[in-house]
Formats: C-alpha cells, sequence, structure tokens
C-alpha cells in the first residue's frame, strides 16, 4: 500500500491522517514542518492576575503590529 501525498493534503486532512496512523513519523514530520511558523512570536504566560487582566489589549495591540506589517 503507499503512503498518501502528504504535500498535497490540506491541514485538516493531514491532521486527520496523523490521528488516525499514530505510528506514521515521516506524516507526523511532515505537519511539523509544513504548520510550525519560523518567525511566530511566542508570548510568555501571566505571572499575575494583572497580566491576566491586560491580555485583551496586549493581544489586540498584537493582531494590530501583524495587520500593519501585512
Amino acid at each position: 500500500m503507499s503512503k498518501p501525498d502528504f504535500m498535497s493534503m490540506t491541514r485538516g486532512e493531514l491532521r486527520k491522517y496523523i490521528l488516525e496512523h499514530r505510528e506514521d513519523e515521516e506524516a507526523f514530520q511532515i505537519y511539523l514542518d509544513r504548520f510550525t511558523s519560523d518567525d511566530a512570536v511566542i508570548f510568555p504566560a501571566p505571572q499575575t492576575i494583572e497580566d491576566l487582566e491586560n491580555f485583551p489589549q496586549l493581544h489586540q495591540q498584537h493582531l494590530d503590529q501583524r495587520r500593519n506589517q501585512a
């Protein structure tokens, strides 16, 4: 049985395949390579209640910055 063409699959199709074929390391690696962004911004988790309360504003600032870069 031949493997499907992972590169032509959508994200949802590839995810479904991986969940059904958990032993397929090649498919999993392709998923990670295709859908992991090198320029992803990772924010630290809120450390205080104040940080958590300010999250909506911080998130909106991040979205605005991304829109301005596009």
